[in-house]
């Protein structure tokens, strides 16, 4: 088992780290080549610019039973098929249960958009988004480690 993290635009990377480190687990950030991103305990990856690269390199490098951290709802579609875990940087759990009605309210927040209406506001991070974060992963790590 791996943590492997979207990390462009990751609010959370030292979060993962810790609860990583706590539970002995490599880390796999990845990223393209407009950001700048050092680690002592993760390993970072690189890609090129590009739609969807990160994505790519993510979804092509996941494994089955690793956890995938992404805010991205069809990135976290295709490690599911994969037999992988998918966390959000908010801590909520992408499952099979839950994936097609996320991709299908992405969907229309699309299409309201495209219409040139407005889909809703962005939140601003919070204390407690991280800390339900920490407790999420804490609580994923913790299960697939004790089977």
């Amino acid at each position: 088992m791996r943590i492997l993290v979207d990390a462009d635009a990751c609010p959370v990377k030292n979060i993962i780290e810790k609860v990583a480190k706590i539970f002995s687990i490599d880390v796999i950030m990845f990223i393209d080549t407009s950001h700048v991103l050092e680690s002592n305990y993760s390993k970072i990856i690189q890609v090129d610019q590009g739609k969807d690269a990160v994505d790519l390199a993510i979804i092509s490098s996941t494994k089955k039973g690793d956890i995938v951290i992404t805010g991205d709802y069809g990135v976290a579609s295709l490690v599911l098929s994969k037999g992988a875990y998918a966390i959000s940087f908010n801590g909520m759990y992408y499952t099979n249960q839950n994936i097609d009605r996320l991709l299908f309210e992405r969907h229309l927040s699309s299409s309201i958009r495209r219409s040139g209406k407005k889909s809703g506001h962005i939140k601003k991070r919070s204390v407690n988004m991280d800390v339900n974060f920490e407790n999420a992963l804490y609580k994923l790590c913790e299960s697939i480690k004790s089977h």
